[in-house]
């Protein structure tokens, strides 16, 4: 009978140690993915590139002067055609100062 309940006894403290070990790696677990799923949904923000209108994650976009791009190159040619805009609305305005 002695032998009985020790067996018991151990069979009982082995079963709540391996419960307690349970639910500590659960909350481990837990622990470990609460971050990175925050992280997740911040990497997940979608943006607009501004030269082609495409949507892509924020990660992986571009940003200059408060505009989105999904490439260096999109980048370049809006910043370009800016530019150029730019140089036409001065040249304008030289003109029609000089015109007055």
């Amino acid at each position: 009978m002695n032998l009985l309940l020790i067996r018991l006894i151990i069979f009982a403290v082995l079963f709540f140690a391996g419960l307690k070990l349970y639910r500590m790696y659960r909350e481990w677990k837990l622990d470990r993915e609460g971050p990175r799923q925050a992280g997740d949904a911040q990497a997940n923000r979608m943006v607009r590139c501004r030269w082609c209108q495409v949507h892509l994650p924020e990660e992986d976009a571009l940003r200059v002067r408060g505009d989105w791009f999904c490439s260096g190159d999109h980048r370049d040619k809006y910043l370009a055609e800016r530019q150029e805009e730019e140089q036409e609305t001065h040249h304008e305005q030289h003109n029609d100062k000089r015109g007055e």
